[in-house]
């Protein structure tokens, strides 16, 4: 059995709709339950921020979860294919009118993922202090709890609609079936038929 973790939300629907094609069969999970076994597969449901983790503790062997979470967590798995899925951009935004003044001695920045960002300012040699938050990180700028903001989106919509506006893009993101190194090892064949089937059908 190979076991899969996925992340709840439209990820995991289009991830079991790629699993309903290649296999002719309906992969749902019923009611609230987070655990679905069908046709030798048994599927986890979590957060999305957490599909790292449970692959690299091999409490499942692959797992489907976006390339922004997996460069936040820097763990080391095999990412097997680009699923096309999710897409979104993680981008440097603040407020409209007011642009981040990096004359100053530490900008502060808002953001959900502190690696990405701290990674993104050093490379530009620009001393920042980061602002851990888990939610509503538009409105720190606005706020003035921050001079900044890192975060995602997929439109801008909501960026726009809390009076900011998108800096600069800093990566693209989208859905990456990943591998635990050891499953990867221990069920080689079957991990790479799926990934075979899988790649059929995102071209």
């Amino acid at each position: 059995m190979i076991t899969v973790a996925l992340p709840k939300g439209r990820i995991a629907d289009e991830t079991l709709e790629l699993f309903n094609k290649v296999f002719k069969q309906d992969f749902v999970f019923k009611d609230r339950k987070l655990v679905l076994e069908h046709m030798g597969f048994k599927f986890l449901l979590v957060r999305n921020q957490d599909v790292p983790t449970y692959v690299h503790y091999q409490a499942a062997d692959i797992g489907v979860v976006g390339l922004d979470v997996l460069e936040e967590h820097e763990s080391d798995l095999i990412r097997l294919l680009d699923l096309g899925i999710g897409k979104c951009k993680v981008v440097l935004g603040s407020a409209i009118g007011k642009d981040i003044d990096y004359r100053k001695p530490r900008v502060k920045i808002a953001t959900k993922m502190p690696h990405i960002t701290m990674k993104y300012f050093s490379k530009k040699a620009i001393a920042i202090d980061v602002i851990k938050l888990y939610g509503s990180i538009e409105l720190a700028p606005l706020v003035d709890l921050s001079d900044g903001i890192v975060d995602i989106v997929e439109t801008g919509a909501t960026m726009k609609q809390n009076n900011l506006k998108i800096d600069e893009i800093i990566m693209d993101s989208s859905a990456y079936l990943i591998a635990n190194k050891n499953s990867f090892y221990n069920k080689k064949q079957a991990i790479l038929d799926l990934q075979s089937e899988f790649q059929s059908l995102v071209g």
